[in-house]
């Protein structure tokens, strides 16, 4: 019960609501889970929780929150536990040279290793240390390498090392412009989603894009969200992603939202209605015409707060189905107009109106017999039911748990069901 709401309502839940399910979390295990995934929402955690969350059996997960004080890096750089020594050299630029000095010279292999990639973050890589890595792609991906080193590589011929070295953001100029020519789509698709390029040099890149594939929020995009500048550039990008990645911004100037809700993607369109709380009213309508949803934003673009809320009535008699269901969210409608809807040809529209309170009884009767599904199970939960037939419905085991849900069963015949439901299965053990 207390983990459903950040599973289901992340966005919605305050940073004191997070602090206090991560402190109310037994598992020492599930409550660093839960802190990464308040870090991961912009959560500030309190100082006594960090310490408390170190403290406890999980302390080598805790190391690795990213909002950790650095009060507590020295400690974990001589933790007893070698897990932790190498966690603490993620934050390599935090870490007095003594500690740096200490970790490089490690007893745990793993320890050294993780000190040595660190360092080269900022100290170029020569050829020999390279070499000598076990796992070299963690080197190729995030690590500054010796421009020797770094312009033998770009013109490797394994195309693995060329695709690990595509996303390093330590990589030069030189070696971005030889890998955007690169022979393979999926090198140069990477190249041109490069926080360093310029919007001239991205459109020059011949990237692959598949506009109906999934896509995420680029983390560089997100990071300058509150960059009005930024969005400005960013939202007149020639790559898709990167606007869609604009377009999930809580917030967006208007030059920037009337830019994106013009976008020829939809998808950019749709990050917008789902994301942005300034999106307007008439884009969110549009977007209502084929989308009506996710799991990770239901009933967006509908529940948004720009959604418009009156002159729904005019969608009727629409020849959309989905338009049509609208009309019944006008506070101008009336029965008579869910009773005629109560008989679309659609289905979608039939349920809309089974849901509505001003659904009259003989209707939310008739539709109990509705050839779709959905609408027989709307009409079960409607609480203008008659009770004669919703008593009924609560003695039919074809029928009995949606209709068990229906608000207009009093509390003391809820109360009876649950002791009958308890007594039966007492008497089966």
């Amino acid at each position: 019960m207390r983990s459903r709401p950040a599973d289901t309502f992340r966005p919605k839940l305050t940073s004191d609501q997070w602090v206090r399910l991560v402190r109310a979390e037994p598992s020492p295990s599930r409550r660093v889970l839960w802190a990464e995934r308040a870090c991961a929402w912009g959560v500030s955690l309190p100082g006594d929780l960090y310490d408390d969350l170190l403290a406890g059996p999980s302390r080598a997960q805790a190391a690795e929150l990213p909002g950790l004080p650095a009060h507590h890096l020295p400690h974990l750089a001589a933790d007893t536990d070698p897990r932790v020594r190498a966690t603490a050299c993620a934050r390599w630029e935090d870490l007095a040279a003594p500690l740096r000095a200490r970790l490089l010279a490690d007893a745990d292999e793993a320890v050294r290793t993780a000190a040595l990639l660190a360092h080269h973050t900022g100290a170029p890589m020569p050829r020999g240390v390279f070499a000598a890595l076990p796992q070299p792609r963690h080197a190729l991906e995030q690590c500054r390498l010796s421009p020797e080193l770094e312009a033998e590589l770009v013109r490797d011929g394994d195309a693995e090392v060329r695709r690990a070295l595509a996303a390093n953001p330590r990589l030069s100029a030189d070696s971005v412009a030889v890998l955007a020519e690169d022979p393979y789509d999926d090198i140069r698709s990477a190249v041109a989603l490069r926080p360093d390029l310029s919007e001239e040099q991205r459109a020059a890149v011949r990237y692959d894009f598949d506009p109906p594939s999934m896509s995420r929020t680029l983390p560089w995009v997100e990071d300058l969200h509150a960059d009005a500048d930024a969005m400005r550039r960013l939202s007149a990008s020639s790559h898709p992603l990167i606007r869609r990645s604009v377009a999930r911004a809580r917030r967006l100037p208007p030059d920037v939202l009337e830019r994106l809700a013009r976008d020829e993607d939809r998808t950019v369109r749709l990050f917008l209605a789902e994301s942005c709380d300034d999106a307007p009213a008439d884009m969110l309508l549009e977007v209502w015409r084929w989308w009506d949803g996710s799991f990770t934003h239901p009933d967006r673009p509908r529940s948004h707060p720009n959604f418009p809320r009156t002159g729904l009535l005019r969608h009727a008699g629409d020849p959309a189905g989905r338009m049509r269901r609208l009309a019944l969210d006008d506070p101008e409608s009336t029965p008579a107009d869910v009773a005629r809807l109560a008989r679309d040809p659609e289905a979608e529209v039939r349920r809309r109106a089974a849901e509505d309170t001003r659904l009259s009884p003989a209707d939310a009767v008739r539709l109990l017999n509705d050839p779709a599904a959905h609408v027989r199970g709307a009409a079960l939960r409607n609480p203008r039911l008659p009770a004669r037939v919703l008593a009924g419905l609560l003695h039919d085991r074809d029928t009995a748990c949606a209709a068990v849900t229906n608000p207009a069963i009093p509390v003391p015949v809820l109360y009876r069901i649950l002791a009958a439901a308890a007594a039966a299965v007492a008497a089966r053990r």
